[in-house]
């Protein structure tokens, strides 16, 4: 990989772990750029976390050098930033418009990312654990649930409260979500799903202290949504970071030697 391809995902993943402080401290410019109305608090945090996850996947290829992994990065970066664009853009306004026309961008350079991450090779010396690759299955399995329901606008799917857009953004990212992990049982190598898991981990850990702290205020009606979802970041979040820096095949400086 040249070098200079190298700097440009570097300085994408800086843009990226920027936007995620941006989003999660409700900077007026993070603010500013995002166009969807009736956005919580909470909502700017599950920005964040996508953001921040998009950055660890992303800066765990560099770090590993295994390029392929870039595939699935590609796969749910279309699958998520196609359909909000054009979401944006139906909104008419001016500042919406361009938000969606940026999203669209990003989405159509995804395509010959795909195509051309599809052609490296993945280092298969180590296949990913059969707990990772069940886990994988559950995640795509529920992702995908939630994605339907949310994209139909379905109520109390998520614990806080969100627009009918904002619904779709989230059913949207979660579908991104579920072929992205999809991927990751496609092509069963721990140099791809250890991407996977730093997105994962990079997610729960921004999402864990927020969800937590909602325990004594959540409605009754979304007391089951709020204990399933902080359930699957903690369990996420430990299978993410047993893997990654304590099991002694698959941690991080395993990789790297």
């Amino acid at each position: 990989m040249s070098g200079a391809l190298r700097i440009a995902l570097l300085v994408a993943c800086g843009v990226l772990v920027l936007l995620a402080v941006a989003f999660f401290l409700r900077l007026p410019f993070a603010v500013d750029l995002w166009p969807f109305p009736g956005t919580t608090p909470l909502t700017y945090v599950f920005v964040a976390s996508i953001l921040l996850a998009a950055a660890a996947s992303t800066l765990w290829t560099i770090l590993t050098k295994n390029y392929g992994a870039l595939a699935g990065i590609a796969l749910d970066m279309i699958a998520i930033l196609g359909p909000v664009g054009v979401l944006a853009l139906r909104l008419g306004d001016g500042g919406a418009t361009g938000f969606g026309i940026g999203c669209l961008l990003i989405a159509a350079a995804g395509v010959p990312m795909l195509i051309w991450s599809l052609r490296l090779p993945l280092d298969a010396t180590n296949r990913t654990p059969r707990l990772v690759l069940w886990s994988m299955a559950a995640f795509v399995a529920a992702l995908v649930y939630v994605a339907y329901h949310l994209i139909d606008r379905q109520p109390n799917v998520i614990f806080w409260s969100i627009t009918p857009e904002l619904s779709l953004v989230m059913g949207f990212t979660f579908l991104g979500a579920a072929l992205y992990f999809a991927y990751g049982l496609v092509r069963p190598y721990w140099s791809n799903a250890g991407g996977q898991l730093a997105g994962f981990l990079a997610y729960d850990l921004v999402l864990i202290v927020p969800f937590l702290q909602r325990f004594s205020t959540v409605t009754a009606e979304n007391r089951i949504s709020h204990l399933v979802y902080t359930a699957v970041v903690v369990v996420s979040g430990a299978l993410a970071a047993y893997y990654l820096f304590i099991a002694p095949t698959t941690r991080l400086r395993a990789q790297r030697n």
